[in-house]
């Protein structure tokens, strides 16, 4: 498949550089180095499929575009939609043309993501008491006054990815989440929340105020507990499997280290491919993680508003 890569700013280059050769031609309206500053400028004969890299504001009108012209789309997250007649629109218009679209939540194919998942699906740990998945960065400064600096914010620019974490590791797709804390310290909108499923037994806290990167995912069962620290994008990440000791005692613990490079954008790629190939569309989970976001930005804070 060739590709249109649509968005040459950070993430836009990370594309360009797995796709290579497969990127026959690149748009950006405020980047120089883009071979067109307008999608329409690019004959759609030249390639097969999108990656949509830009700014939150554009996706929708650039994805009804590509649909339109029968071109299957890979979204960087978030896609939000305003209400669900929207998704069903779009998602009609690719039926009619043949294409779908995939939004990338490549935290999904973390090496410890991945073998997370696979521990929780095969009972590793026994019956599941709590969850707890965090994601931090220190942004804020970096992020007031930009296109970034909206009232959904931190919700969803890095919650996004816990929410679909906790449909795709935890199968608790379609879940609502009662909100705890959402605070708007330095933006315009939040920039600091925790977000919990009404049974409290898997909460999500992101924040652009942590300062320094952090990620961990810890999850407590029966039997044991698994201790997921730091991403590949950073550096070393570890898994700490942790097997309960009955009736008390120091657990046995096991410890996986994964470092870099970062595979989750070819990971991610390969994943679309199929998903075209197979004619899976992203539509349900982009309209869950929509009706979740748009929910955690108005929701009453549980105690009172913070």
């Amino acid at each position: 498949m060739n590709y249109l890569l649509v968005g040459l700013g950070n993430i836009g280059a990370k594309r360009r550089a797995v796709l290579g050769d497969r990127c026959v031609a690149t748009v950006d309206p405020f980047n120089a180095a883009a071979d067109a500053a307008d999608a329409g400028a690019v004959d759609p004969a030249r390639y097969d499929a999108v990656v949509l890299s830009t700014p939150n504001h554009v996706k929708l009108e650039l994805l009804e575009y590509f649909l339109g012209l029968g071109k299957s789309v890979l979204v960087e997250k978030p896609l939000v939609f305003p209400d669900d007649d929207t998704a069903q629109r779009l998602e009609r218009l690719g039926q009619r043309t043949g294409a779908i679209w995939y939004t990338s939540y490549n935290f999904r194919f973390e090496p410890n993501v991945v073998a997370l998942k696979r521990l929780l699906d095969a009972g590793t740990i026994g019956p599941l008491y709590r969850a707890h998945l965090f994601y931090g960065n220190g942004t804020a400064g970096a992020i007031a006054g930009t296109w970034r600096d909206t009232p959904l914010a931190v919700l969803e620019d890095m919650a996004s990815h816990l929410v679909d974490l906790a449909g795709f590791v935890f199968g608790r797709v379609g879940s609502d989440f009662v909100v705890w804390e959402r605070r708007a310290h330095e933006l315009k909108g939040p920039d600091h929340c925790i977000l919990a499923t009404p049974d409290r037994a898997l909460v999500i806290e992101a924040s652009f105020l942590a300062w320094r990167n952090r990620w961990t995912i810890t999850v407590v069962g029966h039997d044991g507990s698994l201790e997921m620290n730091g991403l590949t994008k950073w550096g070393p990440s570890e898994l700490i499997i942790r097997r309960r000791r009955f009736p008390s005692g120091t657990p046995d613990e096991r410890r996986e280290v994964v470092s870099g490079p970062d595979p989750t954008w070819a990971a991610d790629l390969e994943h679309f491919e199929d998903c075209v190939a197979t004619r899976r569309s992203s539509c349900a989970n982009d309209r869950w993680l929509s009706r979740t976001i748009h929910a955690a930005a108005c929701a009453p804070v549980e105690g009172g508003e913070r």
